[in-house]
């Protein structure tokens, strides 16, 4: 792994607070002196800002949020911000994490974050991100990502399992458009870039799925089998 790698796997893994706590403290005394780090972990902030979109804001009882302050609340006394240090933003809002643990779909948006991560696929400045879930128990499988409104990056999260005589077929459908098109079919565990020249702009909420199809795909060049991953377009930027 390349040095600027290893600073955006990092920054990446502070930002989803996935590091351990020893780990998250070398990054915090880092922060201050060290520009790089700094500018890479609000530049993983800014792209997974549209995440947050993903979750419906629930408000917990009053009760819970009672227990929790309590529980946090030795933890809370305010800190002076050192020199150099950023100030407090989005990802520190406690509004925004109210909203985001409200539903498991946002855990799971997260953790298809990190995943691709560790991969190295996250471009530098995607304008469009879709995360896309199996149905049944909203775990992330492919990941869509697009820098361009005229082309975009299908990319798996892990190897899926298709039947012998099946195949998936990649599906999109815009709110006004009067069906779904498709996107061609896709090798489980392959990373494809898919131009969208045929067809209008990506757009917000634009919805995303992976179907279960005959090996040659859907004999009436629409969606026949069961949906096996399925998301909606974010904006990033």
């Amino acid at each position: 792994m390349s040095a600027h790698e290893d600073l955006q796997h990092i920054a990446g893994e502070y930002v989803l607070g996935t590091l351990s706590a020893a780990r998250r403290r070398e990054v915090e005394q880092r922060l201050p002196g060290d520009a790089a780090l700094r500018a890479a972990v609000h530049g993983w902030q800014e792209q997974l800002l549209p995440l947050a979109a993903l979750a419906e804001p629930v408000d917990p009882s009053p009760h819970l949020w009672d227990r929790i302050e309590r529980s946090i609340a030795p933890a809370a006394v305010p800190v002076a911000r050192r020199p150099g240090t950023a100030k407090q933003g989005w990802w520190d809002s406690v509004k925004l994490w109210r909203g985001l643990a409200g539903t498991g779909f946002a855990a799971a948006a997260l953790l298809a974050a990190v995943l691709v991560t560790r991969q190295g696929a996250l471009p530098a400045a995607p304008q469009y991100m879709v995360v896309l879930v199996a149905p049944q128990d909203k775990a992330p499988g492919w990941v869509v990502q697009a820098s361009s409104p005229k082309q975009l990056s299908l990319i798996p999260l892990g190897q899926s399992e298709v039947p012998a005589e099946k195949s998936l077929q990649f599906w999109t459908k815009g709110d006004n458009w009067s069906g779904p098109v498709s996107l061609g079919l896709v090798k489980p565990g392959q990373t494809i870039q898919i131009p969208l020249d045929k067809l209008p702009p990506l757009q917000p909420n634009q919805l995303f799925e992976l179907t279960l199809e005959p090996v040659n795909g859907s004999p009436i060049n629409k969606p026949t089998g069961p949906i096996q991953f399925i998301g909606r377009a974010v904006k990033v930027i």
